[in-house]
């Protein structure tokens, strides 16, 4: 068997290139087999040495894209939530509309009083009487993770929050906890703090086969800065009128003429859209 060159992952680490991980990552982009392998055969022959991840999802992502615009789209989903910046602001309503797709009643940027003082709360998120405080942590690079201060300083203001709300007679059936979401990663501390002191923390990929990815996945709620067929000038429009989700601008086709687009390019996008969002 020919060895496989090493390659540098986003965190620095070094290790030898695994087709199978590259081949994961596009079935679950909804690539089909035939297409898959064709994609890795083509690049297999590419691979050099010191070569970083980053750079072998970009040939593969070019790959795709000129034969398959609606998995490219879902083949850059982690790099297209990264793209919802520059402010948190985006992240924030993004997670919220997972979170309504998964079957919770949400609200986003809400100022709760708490016992001693009030607390701007990124998401609220209420399912069978119980309800979740969410803080939304967003990083535009992969390299960027939520290290332990984020769970400390989380956990006192839910606790400030509850002592506050436990006592309402509005909320005494409720139970209440408090959520972390990062679009990157947690540090192992972040992690072991957070887990101990009773935080729900929920990153790109963790808790394992549960985490944002695959939350995003299953509800099939993509954010608008997946779509192939527009720039970043259009999307940061579109983010800027509060269109976050590609189902919302699907809502809403009229905003494409807002954007000075050709009949043949908004054909396009509409397609892709289907594509993504289904019926």
């Amino acid at each position: 068997m020919t060895q496989q060159p090493f390659i540098e992952k986003a965190s620095g680490e070094k290790e030898a290139f695994d087709p199978g991980k590259l081949k994961n990552s596009l079935r679950r982009a909804g690539t089909d087999a035939d297409l898959t392998e064709e994609i890795v055969s083509e690049i297999l022959p590419q691979l050099e040495s010191g070569m970083t991840t980053r750079e072998i999802y970009k040939k593969a992502f070019a790959m795709l894209r000129r034969r398959k615009h609606s998995s490219a789209a879902r083949y850059s989903l982690k790099k297209a939530i990264m793209e919802l910046g520059p402010t948190g602001y985006p992240f924030e309503h993004f997670v919220a509309q997972v979170l309504a797709h998964n079957d919770f009643r949400v609200v986003v940027g809400q100022t709760l009083q708490g016992k001693c003082i009030t607390h701007e709360v990124d998401v609220v998120a209420t399912h069978n009487h119980t309800q979740y405080l969410v803080e939304c942590k967003y990083y535009n690079s992969q390299s960027k993770y939520a290290n332990v201060r984020v769970p400390l300083y989380i956990r006192s203001r839910v606790d400030d929050i509850i002592s506050f709300r436990e006592k309402l007679p509005e909320y005494k059936n409720t139970r209440f906890y408090g959520w972390v979401v990062t679009n990157t990663r947690f540090t192992e501390d972040a992690l072991n703090y957070g887990r101990c002191a009773g935080l729900h923390m929920l990153s790109w990929s963790l808790p394992k086969n549960k985490g944002l990815k695959d939350m995003v996945e299953k509800a099939g709620v993509f954010p608008i800065t997946v779509l192939t067929s527009l720039n970043k000038k259009q999307k940061a429009f579109l983010l800027n009128k509060e269109i976050v989700l590609c189902r919302q601008l699907r809502q809403k086709p009229g905003m494409l003429d807002q954007l000075g687009l050709s009949k043949g390019k908004i054909k396009n996008i509409r397609e892709e859209l289907q594509n993504l969002c289904g019926e």
